[in-house]
């Protein structure tokens, strides 16, 4: 009888801990790696033979919104599809535990905007056996997953369970009984084995509040009092364990340093900062943000920045999209059913308004740089590859009036793109150099309909290790890896050491290919999305099992729920 259940032989092994690379093999025995060095073919059930290829620890992806996707898609695609093997749910404060059984049409409705997950896949597929937290995780412990799942606590859920809604908008702060029931349910989630909790903390008043609630008014995180993630924090620290995840996506740190700083040190736990990026016409704002976590590193404080390390950009129509919310004319103007904001859109008594605030949100590129990719109607295709600049000069036009009359006229259909604000290579050089930057923001499960980030880890080694070489395939396994393990508590995971859980990575360096954007028809309630496959990884394996074996999903579901990240 065999010795090993899986042998992996003569690749090249990047370990994860930044270790030199070395040729070797790897035996898999009950899902854990149980031999590194030389392995016979006799000595193993099943034998890789992964000769020319890199075998590499999976990857982590620890900024994700897969809290409903996990319900129809173990392998939480389009992660699965780009060597991810465990990632991190419940970011940005936003989820659907606690939630009490006459609030599950409002959790839902509120993922709709802010994280734009089609509303009728979520109700085709989401059981909604569960109110409270430990009780969610009981049932994502019961669901079939592909890859390994780590659960946030999302406050917005929270507050609202504790305060009642109208109450947790309003940005009252909460009375002692208030936080003590919030420190009871945050005691016993982490006792039932979350990681910890998130919050988004996008100021209203803020130049980048996008990120709204279904009916336009800011999340109750973002109204939230400092007061209430001290108390989060004070709980992390008695129990000594945890960490919490931070969304600041306008990266103004100055003026909220003093309060992250301060949870840090009453935790002392880390913190993920979300989100450091480059952005080309701010070009200096990033260097700020690395100024400020240097500081912290030096000072011992555990906050850690996470970067947007991929330039996709968001493919859009006015029929569903959410991200124009920065500015309180675009924010009403779109919302509602698709006939409601055609009919908002088209009235000529809203445009000067409209005019007057264009969005300037960080999130998307300057409006006057969105080009107009596909139109619906014969007599429009001339200006299909012109930027909303071009059309207004080709048509003597504002260009609000060219995009809003060019979309009504086509029911809404007519496709958008907004490229990605960090395009400058250069610019993004300084995130990337900065060694302990955890690479992703990959949102997903969120905007299927407008993003692709998923597919950062593959374009992160093909851009800045293959092509750019600034990277070694030692730093960049770290990064994509044993970094974000380390920075969530992941227990054995992110490196490839004997007695650590096999979720590994074998892949063909050159052949490792990011595949154009397609639309899928793939979601529960005839929904679509937007995705981004890839080529070149051999086999993505996790707990020694293969869930993707030359792209093709095997159909094991070998992923865990990691409570207490184990």
């Amino acid at each position: 009888m065999p010795e090993f259940d899986l042998a992996i032989r003569n690749g090249l092994i990047v370990d994860g801990t930044r270790a030199p690379r070395f040729r070797g093999d790897i035996a898999v025995k009950n899902g854990r790696i149980a031999r590194i060095g030389r392995v016979s073919p006799h000595q193993a059930a099943r034998v890789i033979d992964a000769a020319g290829l890199i075998v590499a620890p999976g990857f982590i992806d620890l900024h994700t919104h897969y809290d409903a996707q996990i319900f129809w898609d173990p392998y939480l695609t389009m992660s699965g599809w780009h060597g991810i093997t465990s990632v991190v749910i419940g970011n940005c404060g936003f989820g659907f535990a606690p939630v009490k059984p006459q609030d599950r049409e409002r959790a839902m409705l509120t993922m709709v905007r802010t994280e734009a997950i089609p509303l009728r896949s979520m109700q085709a597929a989401m059981t909604w056996d569960w109110e409270t937290f430990p009780q969610f995780m009981d049932t994502l412990d019961r669901l079939p997953k592909g890859l390994n799942i780590l659960p946030c606590v999302p406050m917005n859920p929270m507050l609202n369970y504790v305060m009642g809604i109208e109450d947790a908008k309003s940005g009252r702060m909460p009375t002692e009984a208030e936080h003590a029931q919030m420190r009871r349910i945050m005691n016993e989630a982490m006792d039932a084995g979350a990681c910890g909790w998130s919050a988004q903390r996008l100021k209203p008043e803020g130049f980048a509040s996008v990120q709204r609630d279904y009916d336009g008014t800011p999340m109750n995180t973002d109204v939230m009092q400092d007061e209430t993630c001290l108390e989060m924090a004070r709980v992390l620290g008695a129990r000594g364990s945890g960490f919490q995840e931070l969304t600041l996506v306008s990266g103004d740190v100055k003026k909220d340093a003093a309060c992250y700083e301060r949870i840090a040190e009453l935790s002392g736990r880390p913190i993920m900062f979300e989100t450091v990026s480059s952005i080309d016409r701010y070009p200096r704002r990033h260097l700020g943000q690395l100024k400020w976590l240097e500081k912290c590193r030096q000072r011992g404080l555990p906050v850690y920045g996470q970067g947007i390390t991929t330039d996709a950009g968001l493919t859009f129509t006015l029929e569903d999209w959410n991200l124009f919310d920065d500015s309180d004319a675009w924010r009403e103007a779109t919302l509602g059913t698709p006939a409601e904001r055609k009919r908002k859109l088209a009235d000529p008594g809203r445009r000067g308004a409209l005019k007057a605030q264009m969005p300037m949100d960080a999130l998307i590129t300057c409006f006057d740089e969105i080009i107009i990719t596909e139109c619906a109607r014969p007599e429009n295709k001339h200006l299909e590859g012109l930027t909303m600049t071009q059309a207004a000069q080709r048509t003597g036009r504002h260009m609000v009036d060219v995009m809003l009359d060019l979309a009504v006229s086509e029911d809404l259909k007519t496709e958008f793109f907004a490229p990605a604000t960090n395009r400058n290579l250069e610019l993004m050089k300084d995130v990337i150099d900065y060694p302990y930057i955890v690479f992703g923001v990959s949102d997903g499960g969120a905007h299927t309909k407008f993003l692709t980030a998923g597919r950062f880890p593959t374009e992160a080694i093909i851009r800045f290790c293959r092509e750019k070489r600034w990277l070694s395939l030692e730093d960049i396994h770290w990064r994509l890896s044993a970094l974000p393990a380390f920075c969530v508590g992941l227990r054995d995971r992110g490196f490839l050491r004997e007695g650590a859980p096999a979720d590994i990575v074998v892949y063909d360096l050159d052949g490792l290919r990011v595949l154009p954007v397609e639309v899928m028809h793939d979601l529960p309630g005839n929904e679509w999305r937007r995705v981004q496959r890839s080529e070149g990884y051999r086999w993505t394996i996790v707990g020694g099992e293969a869930i993707f074996e030359d792209g093709v999903c095997t159909g094991a579901t070998p992923g865990r729920l990691l409570r207490h990240g184990v």
